[in-house]
C-alpha cells in the first residue's frame, strides 16, 4: 500500500519509520512518505493526495479540516468529531489516537476511573483524550486559548467541562496543545504553579524525548508520561485500519517493546 503522514510540519516526523517497523513485523507490504502540507495549500492539495495514496494519516492540523473531503466517518471519528487515518478507496475517516492514548496510560500504570483531569487544547488529540477520559469514569476540564474550541468540545462531549483557565489541583495534566515542539522547543503550554498540583504530567508531544512541559513535572517529582508511545500504539491501529484486520492491544504492546529496541540499536 502507498501511505503518507500529513500535516503542516512532518519533516521531522517518526511516522515513516514507525509505519515501515510496524509493517515489516506484521509481514505487510507498503511506502510510507511524510507530506508537510502548508495551511494555505491544503484545499488544493487535499483532493490528489486523495487520489495519489491508499490510505494516510493526519495530525496538527488538519484533523478536523480533512472531514469535508471524506464520505463517512467511523467509529471513533464520529465520536470525536476529527480524524487522524483516511483510507483512500472508500474515503473514510478513523481515529486511532483514543485506541493510543488509553493504551499509553494503562501500559504506563496511570488509572483513569475517579479522578480529575485537566486538558490543555481542544484540538483533534484534545478531543480524544476528552471523550475517552470521560467514558473511562474521569471528572474532565478543557482548557484552550481559544474558548470557542474549548466549548466546541464539551457541546461534543457532554461530560467535558470547560475551564476558563488552566488551574492546579489536577490529578492528571495533559498537554495537548502541541506547544513544545518545533518552533517552540523549550516552551511549556503552562508553569510550575499549574504543574505543581498534578500528579501525574502527561505530554501527547514526543519530541524532544523530554519537553519543557514534563521536565518541569519530573523535577518537582511529579510522574512524566512521553507521547512516543501513544505515537506507535495509534498507528499500530492505523495499520489495522488499512489492512482490515482487529487491533489488540497485547500485540501493540509487544510490538511496542521491539520497535525501543530496534531505535536503540540503531542509533548504538
Amino acid at each position: 500500500m502507498k501511505l503518507a503522514v500529513i500535516g503542516r510540519d512532518v519533516s521531522r516526523s517518526d511516522s515513516p519509520a514507525m509505519h515501515s517497523f510496524i509493517a515489516r513485523s506484521l509481514g505487510d507490504e507498503i511506502t510510507y512518505e511524510a507530506l508537510s502540507l502548508p495551511e494555505e495549500q491544503f484545499e488544493e492539495r487535499i483532493g490528489g493526495i486523495l487520489s495519489a495514496y491508499d490510505g494516510f494519516n493526519v495530525t496538527i492540523p488538519y484533523k478536523l479540516r480533512v472531514i469535508p473531503h471524506l464520505k463517512k466517518l467511523c467509529g471513533d471519528a464520529a465520536l470525536f468529531g476529527a480524524v487522524n487515518t483516511v483510507l483512500c478507496s472508500d474515503l473514510s475517516g478513523h481515529n486511532t489516537d483514543g485506541f493510543g492514548f488509553m493504551l499509553m496510560l494503562s501500559a504506563n500504570g496511570v488509572e483513569t476511573e475517579g479522578r480529575r483531569a485537566l486538558i490543555l487544547g481542544a484540538g483533534g488529540a484534545g478531543r480524544a483524550a476528552a471523550q475517552k477520559l470521560c467514558r473511562a469514569g474521569a471528572e474532565v476540564f478543557v482548557y484552550d486559548r481559544n474558548s470557542a474550541n474549548s466549548q466546541s468540545l464539551a457541546k461534543d462531549c457532554p461530560g467535558a467541562v470547560p475551564s476558563p483557565r488552566p488551574f492546579a489541583g489536577c490529578d492528571i495534566l495533559i498537554n495537548a496543545t502541541g506547544v513544545g515542539m518545533h518552533q517552540t522547543v523549550g516552551v511549556s503550554p503552562v508553569g510550575q504553579d499549574i504543574i505543581s498540583g498534578a500528579a501525574v504530567a502527561v505530554d501527547l508531544i514526543y519530541e524532544p524525548a523530554e519537553s519543557a512541559f514534563l521536565r518541569m513535572a519530573r523535577e518537582l517529582g511529579k510522574r512524566t508520561v512521553n507521547g512516543l508511545s501513544m505515537l506507535f500504539y495509534q498507528a499500530y491501529c492505523a495499520e489495522c485500519i488499512y489492512f482490515g484486520r482487529r487491533p489488540r492491544e497485547n500485540t501493540a504492546t509487544e510490538l511496542y517493546k521491539d520497535y525501543l529496541k530496534y531505535i536503540k540499536e540503531a542509533k548504538s
